[in-house]
């Protein structure tokens, strides 16, 4: 049986994958993989090449490719027709005021089918296998228990330790507060329509870099409407309104979007 840890360099996953160190979840992993959208900001990369230096196991970077170069990627069915495959969960509002929200597929394409991809190489897995032969563990921890998920894959199992563990994610930052690592960033794309508000201002106020990415890419969204089948205009943040003109309610009682993730793998 393999032991593969699903490392998305944030808080919960690091913590487990520092703890495996540590021997406090055992057995010690065989490796770990990293999935890149290429659209996290700079000190989630920073962050994954420190824990990759801590680690005595090793961690593979894979990749399906740039999730915002194919947002806009125009694509051909068989009749020729054009379209565009916008898969991150983005918000519409029609004429009468109704929200609803765009298909959420960004987590399987982007993060879990090339981890699922890269598992089937390490482990040898053959077509059709049924039996199973890894167990994936998942950074999810007990305050997030409602994105546990079994995997789709026979010959996987997908396991929680911080679960187990009663480990929340301020236990999380306990244990790495405690242990004398450096603290992790929040893993996410920086467009991602999940994220708190907090993280929404904090971007704006700290790193414009990529709030004004966002904002870009938010724009984007427009030109490409043509190809979609968008009725309505497309926005980031759940109020409808366009990024760069949000006032952002640091309430701190709002509601943690990233609960809400289709597949529970992002934002760990």
């Amino acid at each position: 049986m393999m032991n593969i840890i699903s490392l998305g360099a944030g808080v919960q996953s690091s913590t487990m994958a520092l703890m495996a160190k540590h021997g406090e979840i055992t057995p010690m992993p065989d490796c770990a993989i990293f999935c890149d959208t290429q659209a996290e900001k700079k000190n989630t990369y920073d962050y994954l090449d420190y824990l990759e230096s801590k680690l005595p196991y090793p961690v593979y970077r894979v990749t399906k490719g740039n999730i915002i170069d194919e947002s806009f990627l125009i694509r051909k069915k068989k009749n020729n027709d054009e379209y565009v495959a916008v898969n991150i969960p983005s918000y519409m509002i029609d004429k009468n005021g109704k929200k609803s929200m765009l298909m959420r597929q960004c987590t399987t394409i982007y993060k879990i089918q090339p981890i699922i991809k890269k598992i089937r190489e390490i482990a040898q897995i053959k077509r059709g296998e049924k039996e199973i032969k890894v167990h994936q563990w998942i950074g999810i921890s007990y305050d997030e228990a409602q994105r546990m998920k079994p995997s789709r894959d026979s010959f996987i199992k997908n396991i929680y330790p911080l679960i187990k563990k009663d480990m929340t994610r301020g236990h999380c930052l306990e244990w790495i507060t405690k242990n004398k690592y450096k603290l992790p960033p929040r893993s996410a794309c920086y467009m991602c329509s999940f994220q708190h508000d907090k993280e929404w201002l904090d971007m704006k106020k700290n790193h414009s870099e990529y709030f004004e990415k966002a904002v870009k890419y938010e724009k984007d969204l427009e030109k490409i409407q043509k190809y979609t089948n968008f009725k309505d205009k497309v926005y980031l943040h759940r109020s409808c309104v366009p990024l760069n003109e949000v006032e952002f309610n640091v309430d701190e009682n709002q509601l943690n979007l990233f609960g809400n993730d289709c597949s529970g793998m992002c934002g760990v």
